[in-house]
């Protein structure tokens, strides 16, 4: 029996008679992390790995019903023996570890594999099968260093703040924006966040992780003199909003993997892109499935057919798994669209 099976609610765990990431409300629901896709509210009772817990009550309500473990520890439920360990993607992001009866599962929800240090870095866990995502499954997707990328940005930071013009910076309000506050020179100018974003760094600073100081963009007025220094930090859905009026004179930019295909950046009307993802890379995707050593693969949302053709090319039992999980960066983008669309109805 498959120790995770696909069901209309999501993935589900018979033996344990769980779900992981459920999408649709369920009873017991494993959670992997925080994101909204994977996180989302309407369960009996949630389990999730210690270190995601401000999040998720930030996030669902700080009435919860929630049960965490640290990363390592073990818990028994009907048989299933199930465990949490580092994924690497955002603060409290855990790939989930099951075993029953001699037979190992991982399911690895979102995992990149290049530390940040704003999340416990990722660690393979060894099993006879491995969930991966795939969302930027392609050959063509290989990162650049995350130190590059940061003194790319710092540069056009740098730049626009020398003549007087407001840095605003789209990227994921969870995971991204803390990442990329940690890579800023602070030295540069101030430091401003939309109010998608504070809380958030609320709870990173919680749980130890260094940000530099910022400001709420909401205490600033449309003409505060700090604005001209300053880069924002703002959600895609913001671009285009009459929220980005308070600027004046600005240049904006966009953080995220997507950045790396050709017109994507022209398709989404920003002066700059920058190629930085919270997620596994083709190379990435690779050295995570050999480091398991599973025989078998379970492939969920992205480039799905794409990796499961590598990996049976490569002699692994692939497959896939259809789920309604998606790119948290995407799903942004589409947001910001329709707004657009929206306000130019």
């Amino acid at each position: 029996m498959d120790l995770v099976i696909a069901r209309p609610e999501g993935l589900y765990c018979p033996p344990g008679d769980f779900y992981i990431d459920p999408w649709r409300p369920v009873e017991r629901a494993v959670i992997t992390h925080a994101h909204g896709d994977h996180a989302r509210w309407g369960m009996g009772h949630y389990l999730a790995a210690a270190p995601s817990e401000g999040i998720l009550r930030t996030r669902l309500g700080p009435d919860l019903p929630l049960q965490t473990l640290a990363y390592g520890e073990s818990l028994d439920h009907n048989g299933v023996t199930l465990s949490f360990h580092p994924a690497g993607h955002v603060l409290g992001s855990a790939q989930v570890r099951l075993e029953y009866r001699g037979e190992v599962w991982v399911a690895s929800g979102d995992y990149k594999v290049e530390p940040d240090g704003t999340c416990t870095p990722f660690e393979p866990v060894r099993c006879h099968c491995f969930i991966s995502e795939s969302t930027f499954g392609l050959p063509i997707y290989r990162w650049p260093t995350q130190a590059s990328v940061f003194r790319e940005i710092n540069d056009w930071w740098r730049a626009n703040a020398a003549v007087g013009r407001t840095s605003v910076l789209f990227c994921y309000a969870l995971g991204k924006a803390q990442r990329i506050l940690h890579g800023l020179d602070a030295d540069i100018g101030p430091i401003v966040v939309h109010g998608a974003v504070e809380p958030l760094n609320r709870v990173y600073r919680e749980a130890g992780v260094h940000l530099p100081d910022t400001l709420y963009a909401g205490d600033l007025a449309k003409n505060d003199p700090r604005l001209r220094q300053a880069i924002v930090l703002a959600p895609p859905s913001a671009g285009g909003s009459t929220w980005m009026r308070r600027f004046g004179d600005y240049s904006d930019a966009f953080a995220s993997g997507w950045m790396m295909l050709r017109g994507t950046r022209r398709r989404r009307g920003v002066d700059r892109g920058f190629v930085l993802s919270d997620h596994a890379d083709w190379p990435g995707l690779l050295w995570a499935i050999e480091q398991t050593g599973a025989e078998r693969v379970m492939v969920t949302h992205g480039s799905v057919a794409v990796l499961v053709r590598y990996l049976c090319e490569q002699g692994l039992d692939a497959q896939a798994f259809d789920t309604e999980y998606g790119d948290e960066e995407e799903a942004d983008l589409v947001a910001r669209q329709e707004s657009t669309e929206g306000d130019a109805g």
